[in-house]
């Protein structure tokens, strides 16, 4: 839920490796799991899926990602991004619900499960993700290293069902797999939810989350020859780049240092994340401040 696709990372590269390694062998286990009538290997599977998803989008928005602003995106295409995040956080909640919906009965109707064949695909499961998650070690952008962290991620869930395997193989405790199944969904809601909202946050042009906007807007209310200020609007445009808009009052008598004036409003978003996305309008009157009017300068 997490990445971005603002590195550069060619479609050659070892995210593509990674990407096709794991179409190819997600849904290979997905059509064996339901033999073993486990919950928990469904869980991982699910957690699974959201990766493989997160890989595509982050693999097919790479291209999206790098081209310039044109007529009909000016503001460029790195938006894109939280695309693939929105619907991957869609999977993986709808996934982690319907988990718990079908492993709450097992906890009290508990149901006979393959061990024997949880044991073995764990460690295929453990062998596949181990290695995916060796091919983005290699990687040196910030989309392989934090999809590398979702991949040890899914190495511990199948350390968790290997373990879960022996346990019921001397035990027969069929309560264990569901119990698992609901702790990692618990876990992909834990991590995924956040992500989610504060996706949700950036595409309904939220204010950043690392932008204080009370204390910038004072700041820029404390610049010499600044009398007060409206339209005060700052957003971000992809989790990375933040976005400001706002028109300020000065003296009529100021007027002619409304570049410097402005320079020193700049100097002030940028000391607060904001590059370069800046737009300050300047009015000198009062009436013209609230109703949104500004000076030409």
């Amino acid at each position: 839920m997490d990445i971005k696709t603002t590195s550069p990372i060619d479609k050659g590269s070892i995210l593509s490796i990674s990407k096709l390694f794991k179409v190819i062998s997600d849904p290979t286990r997905l059509s064996v799991l339901f033999l073993f009538n486990s919950v928990s290997i469904m869980s991982d599977a699910v957690h699974d899926l959201g990766d493989s998803i997160s890989i595509g989008f982050a693999w097919f928005f790479q291209g999206y990602s790098e081209k310039k602003q044109d007529e009909r995106f000016t503001f460029g295409y790195n938006r894109f991004s939280l695309l693939g995040a929105l619907i991957t956080g869609v999977v993986l909640i709808s996934g982690s619900f319907f988990m718990i919906y079908r492993s709450v009965p097992r906890l009290i109707d508990p149901q006979p499960v393959n061990y024997s064949g949880m044991f073995w695909l764990s460690l295929v499961a453990i062998a596949l993700n181990g290695y995916a998650a060796w091919i983005l070690s290699k990687g040196t952008s910030k989309n392989e290293s934090m999809l590398n962290l979702h991949m040890l991620e899914d190495v511990l869930g199948w350390i968790g069902v290997l373990i879960v395997s022996i346990l019921m193989n001397f035990t027969e405790a069929y309560r264990l797999d569901p119990i698992l199944s609901i702790l990692i969904a618990l876990y992909i809601l834990y991590k995924t939810v956040p992500e989610f909202f504060t996706t949700m946050k950036i595409l309904l042009n939220g204010s950043p989350e690392n932008v204080n906007v009370k204390s910038l807007a004072d700041s820029i209310k404390n610049v010499p020859a600044v009398k007060d200020l409206s339209h005060f609007h700052i957003w971000s445009l992809d989790g990375e780049e933040n976005a400001l808009i706002v028109t300020v009052l000065i003296d009529p008598s100021d007027i002619d240092k409304a570049r410097e004036i402005k320079e020193e409003i700049a100097e002030v978003a940028h000391k607060s994340s904001v590059e370069n996305h800046i737009t300050i309008e300047i009015t000198t009157s009062k009436e013209e401040l609230e109703k949104g009017y500004s000076h030409n300068t």
